[in-house]
């Protein structure tokens, strides 16, 4: 039988490898797919998997690419039935405004840049942000992913066991 994803978690270009692990961590406590489009600013190897703690790594169902291209060939089809969240601080509507569906690709920007504008211009309609004071200028990425992951898990309501 094959696995279907609760949701598609992407990370286009991720930089610190304990983010992208904190990540993948949270992907397999809810069932979510993690997508890591490439350039990355780390190696996938035994070694850095063991230095970012992914003990849990064999357990995760992930996925690199090269490109957004790529990412979104591979998810073509049943990209027609699912939708694109791009989480950025210049959105105005805040994460949990949306209403998630399964399968749903929610996707994070590198540590340093952030999503590209030419991929916020494409999806702007579909545009989430985490609010927060001025004062902040970004949250930790494996924070601001699992508090977007579970809001949708939160109104998905999945049997997690």
């Amino acid at each position: 039988m094959k696995y279907e994803p609760l949701l598609h978690v992407v990370l286009y270009q991720p930089e610190i490898p304990p983010n992208t692990g904190n990540i993948g961590r949270t992907c397999v406590a809810v069932g979510a797919k993690l997508w890591l489009v490439k350039p990355l600013g780390f190696q996938i190897n035994e070694k850095e998997l063991r230095r970012a703690g992914l003990d849990y790594w064999p357990h995760l169902d992930w996925e690199a690419v090269e490109n957004w291209s790529e990412l979104t060939r591979k998810l073509a089809q049943p990209l027609a039935q699912k939708r694109i969240w791009l989480l950025t601080k210049t959105a105005t509507r805040p994460y949990t405004a949306a209403a998630f569906s399964q399968g749903d690709m929610l996707v994070f920007g590198s540590e340093s840049a952030g999503l590209p504008p030419e991929l916020l211009a494409q999806y702007g309609d579909r545009t989430l942000r985490i609010p927060m004071r001025r004062e902040v200028r970004s949250l930790n990425l494996s924070a601001a992913a699992a508090a977007v992951i579970y809001e949708a898990v939160r109104q998905l309501a999945p049997p997690i066991a």
